[in-house]
């Protein structure tokens, strides 16, 4: 998919650079053909109203006039009287005795009603001049025009084709940048799969050897009981991971829905110790509490407990009886932070990481079978969609939950 994924990508820069190099160079190809012709027509022009030649085949100072009229292309002019006589004028780069050939040239442009036009098979441009009793005709030869355009198109292939391979080069770059995010989310949805395949094995293998058990006729009902039992706290077990699994996605695809209100953040925290008290006391475990009152948040009352019984219910199973687990909610100017605060062991800074993480856990030794590592987790995406962060934070041994949100 990622492969196919950045085949697309790269197919769409490529196109758009097509367009731009079709279009940049269309329109310089166009300006510098329109600029060619002006420059060659005005330079006609100017011919064209120069008086006519006093007699036939009269030659001029070609350099002389090169030089007043400022004419760079090679040009001629014709000039046919009344009488029908043909007098041609111009420089040595044509030649102009063959009269058969000039009178082809006059007759071709006869045929033809513009005032201003190409002889293809002659390679010249011819302006036409009524204005006097004469008809002035003045040729300009173009073939340097054409070399000039065939220069330009070749410079700008030859500009494409490097410019091609750079954009090329810059998009395979950009392809693998722009993917990176993809191909993590990718990476970490293939193992969230697995993961949650792994957790979901264990338990469907214990309820379906206890219904092989329950079966047999050489177990007592006693025993069979025992394994009914033993299917329901299964069951009940895998119904608390398929809820969160469904509850990870919800939150993930945006489909929770989220309450906002102005809630009363230091009583939903103040509300949440109580049930947790007794918890901790049949631990031999000691919960205190530093609550500033009165701090008020825009959030969710029932999310915002869901994250606070999250990393409670962390503590109980992960801190170190012997000393007590602290909750704090202090007002820092346009935030409160609340954390809380156990002895336990060090975290790494891999692990600070890694452990709001799906189905990670730090301390498999000891997992009593109900935690499945999506607590953290779930915590993280409800803070996130309150506009909030989460972070751990390990120091002197004790291992703290940092939760900061807007007031």
């Amino acid at each position: 998919m990622l492969k196919r994924l950045k085949i697309k990508f790269i197919a769409v820069i490529m196109s758009i650079v097509t367009i731009l190099f079709v279009v940049i160079f269309g329109l310089v190809l166009h300006f510098t053909k329109q600029n060619i012709e002006r420059e060659s027509e005005q330079m006609m022009r100017t011919m064209a109203f120069r008086p006519p030649a006093s007699g036939p085949m009269h030659k001029p100072d070609n350099n002389k006039d090169n030089r007043q009229n400022n004419i760079r292309l090679p040009f001629f002019t014709v000039t046919v009287y009344e009488s029908g006589e043909i007098k041609a004028s111009g420089g040595d780069y044509f030649d102009l005795t063959d009269e058969e050939m000039l009178q082809k040239l006059v007759n071709a442009v006869n045929e033809r009603k513009e005032e201003t036009g190409i002889l293809p098979d002659y390679d010249l441009r011819y302006m036409k001049d009524h204005n006097r009793r004469i008809k002035t005709i003045v040729f300009a030869d173009i073939s340097s025009e054409k070399a000039m355009i065939r220069g330009l198109i070749r410079n700008m292939a030859i500009i494409g084709i490097v410019g091609y391979v750079i954009f090329f080069l810059i998009s395979l770059i950009l392809a693998k940048w722009v993917t990176k995010p993809v191909d993590k989310t990718w990476n970490e949805q293939k193992q969230f799969i697995a993961d949650a395949s792994h957790e979901l094995k264990t338990p469907l293998t214990v309820i379906m050897t206890n219904a092989e058990m329950m079966n047999d006729k050489s177990y007592s009902e006693s025993d069979r009981l025992g394994f009914t039992k033993n299917i329901l706290s299964t069951s009940q077990r895998m119904r608390g991971l398929v809820e969160s699994l469904l509850e990870l996605a919800r939150l993930d695809n945006n489909r929770t829905l989220i309450k906002l209100s102005d809630v009363d953040l230091s009583k939903i925290i103040n509300d949440s110790i109580l049930p947790f008290e007794p918890l901790f006391y049949e631990n031999n475990m000691e919960l205190s509490a530093d609550i500033d009152n009165d701090i008020n948040v825009e959030g969710d009352k029932d999310k915002l407990r869901q994250v606070i019984n999250i990393l409670l219910d962390n503590a109980l199973k992960y801190s170190d009886p012997a000393d007590k687990v602290t909750v704090k909610l202090k007002r820092h100017s346009s935030e409160c932070i609340m954390s809380v605060s156990g002895l336990g062991t060090p975290l790494t800074k891999e692990e600070r990481v890694d452990i709001f993480k799906r189905f990670y856990r730090v301390d498999q030794a000891r997992n009593d079978g109900q935690s499945y590592g999506l607590g953290l987790s779930i915590a993280d995406s409800i803070i996130k969609e309150h506009n909030g962060k989460i972070w751990a934070e390990s120091e002197n041994g004790y291992n703290t939950f940092f939760v900061s949100l807007p007031l």
